[in-house]
């Protein structure tokens, strides 16, 4: 059973399939090896439901992503990079890195200390502009 935390990803990795058909279907990419990447990425998702141990197939598609398609480079969720680390992480600035660790942090003790703990909000409210009104 997936963790909420591994659940939006995965729904955030669903999301990011759609686009990538939706580049394929725009014929903006070789049919015969966008259908490979496509299989490779599936069963990466799959690997992922079943075991969270060892992201590295994960580190490996995200970052050919941004190789073989910088033009949906922008839509590739932050979430994702995140999440898989390693060289994922060469596609965030300094200043990014450190927000997520910092929501990282809150997620581990709130965790530790057996409370519930919305991620969502959590990256809002670290991403929100400074001089944002607040509600």
């Amino acid at each position: 059973m997936a963790t909420a935390h591994v659940e939006h990803h995965l729904q955030l990795l669903a999301h990011l399939r759609t686009i990538l058909v939706a580049v394929a279907d725009a014929e903006v990419v070789p049919e015969n090896h966008h259908a490979l990447f496509l299989e490779r990425f599936d069963d990466m998702v799959e690997c992922l439901r079943d075991s969270t141990e060892d992201l590295y197939m994960g580190q490996e598609i995200i970052s050919q992503v941004f190789q073989r398609y910088p033009q949906i480079a922008h839509l590739v969720p932050r979430d994702l990079l995140w999440f898989f680390g390693g060289d994922c992480l060469h596609f965030m600035p300094d200043e990014e890195i450190d927000k997520y660790q910092q929501v990282e942090e809150l997620r581990y003790q709130a965790l530790a200390q057996g409370e519930e703990f919305d991620w969502n909000q959590q990256i809002q409210l670290m991403f929100m502009p400074e001089n944002a009104p607040e509600h």
